[in-house]
């Protein structure tokens, strides 16, 4: 990858990059002194202070030491051949290991289940293809070898693979359909979350199809037509319909689950066989009983 520093954009190379790159800034810490950023070509340190024109060059094949333990974990699998798993992921675990979670993760599970996941991550995130956040539930898909690894984050990349999430929002939708399109990048107040914003962003589209509306709340249907960080939190949050109970964007009406977010399909032509594959899976039960309490009050 590589970035050009703009006319006004300055500070330290390690904030700096927080914006380009998803991972914790000790991570990006750690890339720097590794000699995988370079500024104008040479090797300069985290605190390096950028200047406009600046030509940030990033290598993100750094590889950090890890000893991460293979855990029995129960996986709730849909479907596994010689190439992929599909998973259906629960609310509340990490996908794979990092700051502060080294254990538990998805990740972990996988090792234990099987040997045969690919390597093209790293050992922090074998198999890891694409990642939901940690209170999203549903659908992932797993590559079990390098090729179809490959494959996959091409089509990805080429969004020839679809995704649809189920939501539960704060407020009543005006209208059956809407289209948000509005860019996304770090959040400058706090760089903990993404924002729509102009500065350092990406295109983010995604379109949305209400599926019931109770008092004071609505479930949607979504479809992603990108893959942004947090776009479809960040999206909603942005048009005044945060999701319930997301703890960064959202509001917490019941604090015994997390966000009501959950992936609940996807489609894709196999990686290796060409095969038409679709995949859906219901809403955990717990979204299920506190839409029961929604009808109820109806």
């Amino acid at each position: 990858m590589e970035v050009r520093v703009q006319e006004n954009q300055k500070g330290r190379l390690d904030k700096y990059l927080t914006d380009y790159i998803d991972e914790s800034r000790s991570y990006i810490i750690k890339l720097i002194k590794n000699g995988n950023v370079l500024v104008n070509g040479e090797v300069v340190t985290p605190h390096y202070d950028i200047r406009e024109n600046d030509v940030i060059t990033i290598d993100e094949d750094y590889k950090e030491e890890v000893n991460i333990e293979a855990e029995e974990i129960p996986l709730n699998i849909i479907f596994e051949d010689d190439d992929l798993i599909i998973i259906n992921k629960p609310s509340g675990m990490v996908v794979h290991p990092g700051n502060g979670n080294a254990s538990g993760t998805l990740v972990n599970a996988l090792m234990h289940y099987t040997n045969k996941l690919s390597d093209i991550n790293g050992e922090v995130r074998p198999g890891i293809v694409h990642r939901i956040d940690k209170d999203t539930s549903g659908i992932m898909i797993v590559a079990k070898n390098n090729k179809a690894h490959e494959l996959l984050s091409d089509m990805l990349s080429r969004h020839e693979i679809v995704r649809e999430y189920i939501a539960l929002v704060k407020g009543e939708f005006p209208s059956d359909t809407a289209t948000i399109d509005a860019p996304i990048g770090r959040d400058e107040k706090n760089r903990i979350r993404m924002a729509v914003t102009a500065k350092n962003a990406k295109d983010a589209v995604t379109h949305l199809t209400v599926i019931k509306k109770y008092k004071g709340y609505t479930l949607l249907r979504l479809k992603l037509e990108t893959g942004r960080t947090h776009q479809i939190r960040v999206h909603l949050n942005y048009i005044g319909y945060p999701i319930v109970n997301d703890p960064l964007y959202g509001t917490c009406d019941n604090p015994l689950f997390g966000q009501f977010l959950h992936s609940t399909s996807i489609s894709f032509k196999h990686p290796i066989t060409g095969e038409d594959m679709y995949f859906e899976c219901d809403i955990p039960d717990e979204f299920k009983s506190y839409l029961e309490t929604l009808e109820e009050k109806e």
